[in-house]
């Protein structure tokens, strides 16, 4: 491997806020709520207006590794330590789909007991909050193509899923022939043509970039152990509209398994961009590296009543943390508004208070 350049510095002038961010983040936040009207009409209840299907809801223990190098051992991962973990696997819709309807994944990842400085609007809390998607980049580069794209995904909520069923069915094997080829569609498998494979053998990224401490990184969890690294790639059928879900569950009553959390480091602002979230970091000029494991022991991944605890009444947010993890680039900062409002319209919808625990929840199994 050739000699890597140095992490870039941490400072706030990494960042540049465009002029229109405000408005266009009040119209995202809109656009949200709208989703969540939608299918609460539709369904007789509101759910998330993103990563509405949950497929685990999981405890477990992120292990923060020893001998980390001084630009790794930062922030959470400062010191050798354990954190009792919450995770929550889903499909990024904002519908409640049939399995059959092959899309992205979602790990919301909450780490309890965290110390240090707090982000504002977290002051009371005591956790520290990862979300991350199973492809790499963002598909949209900023707010304003998040925005173009999120209005049709408004307009067809809860609309057609036979519709949505009949697309998923031919592009599955459209993204599969592109695959093969060694590359990848974003765009297909936002339309349905994800590969239909279990989520405990998947990789996930945070996507955009966040502070790691003295320096700027995205971070990903990619399966470590036997049990996970032997689902990579293995297929599921879809033909449960909940099959997903049942693979977990089989999965994970037999055996528990671990992802390693891994972290690429920024080093350089131009080929490594802070605002443009669609880009892919080269590995070539920053690799992954290893800091924690994080572990999930035999467990009933999930129940109505897990999903009632999780799914009802704890909230994920990319801004509940400590300062040096702070989000960054103008997809996070709006997020930063957008997450709040789309929770607490939720919660007036379904007349469940969202709170913030202090401790893992005692979800049982």
């Amino acid at each position: 491997m050739s000699r890597l350049d140095a992490p870039v510095a941490y400072s706030p002038d990494v960042e540049t806020v465009q002029p229109d961010e405000a408005e266009t983040t009040r119209r995202i936040a809109e656009q949200m709520t709208y989703i969540i009207d939608r299918t609460h009409e539709a369904g007789g209840h509101a759910v998330r207006s993103v990563h509405a299907k949950s497929h685990a809801i999981l405890t477990g223990t992120l292990s923060v590794h020893e001998g980390l190098p001084p630009e790794l051992a930062q922030g959470v991962f400062a010191a050798p330590r354990e954190f009792d973990a919450l995770l929550r696997i889903s499909t990024i819709p904002g519908d409640v789909l049939r399995d059959s309807v092959s899309l992205p994944r979602g790990m919301a990842l909450k780490l309890f007991g965290v110390e240090g400085e707090r982000l504002p609007g977290s002051e009371e809390d005591t956790t520290q909050d990862l979300l991350m998607a199973s492809s790499p980049n963002f598909q949209a580069p900023d707010t304003r193509a998040f925005l173009r794209s999120l209005k049709p995904v408004a307009l067809t909520t809860e609309r057609a899923e036979w519709a949505k069923v009949a697309l998923s069915t031919i592009l599955r094997p459209v993204e599969r022939a592109i695959e093969a080829v060694g590359l990848h569609s974003a765009m297909l498998s936002a339309l349905g043509g994800y590969k239909p494979t279990n989520p405990l053998g998947e990789s996930y990224y945070t996507q955009v970039p966040l502070r790691y401490g003295d320096h700027i990184a995205k971070l990903r969890l990619v399966p470590a152990s036997d049990s996970f690294t032997a689902l990579e790639g293995d297929r599921i059928d879809l033909d449960d509209p909940d099959a997903i879900r049942a693979a977990v569950i089989e999965t994970l009553a037999r055996q528990g398994g671990s992802w390693t959390l891994e972290v690429q480091l920024c080093r350089d602002l131009d080929r490594m961009p802070i605002e443009d979230a669609s880009v892919e970091w080269s590995e070539e000029e920053s690799p992954f590296q290893p800091v924690a494991t994080l572990s999930v022991p035999a467990q009933e991944s999930w129940s109505d009543a897990r999903s009632a605890i999780v799914d009802e009444s704890i909230a994920f947010r990319p801004w509940r943390g400590i300062e040096a993890h702070r989000p960054l680039g103008n997809i996070m900062r709006a997020r930063r508004q957008v997450y709040p409002i789309s929770a607490g319209h939720r919660s007036e919808l379904t007349g469940c208070p969202i709170h913030e625990p202090r401790t893992v929840p005692r979800l049982g199994g």
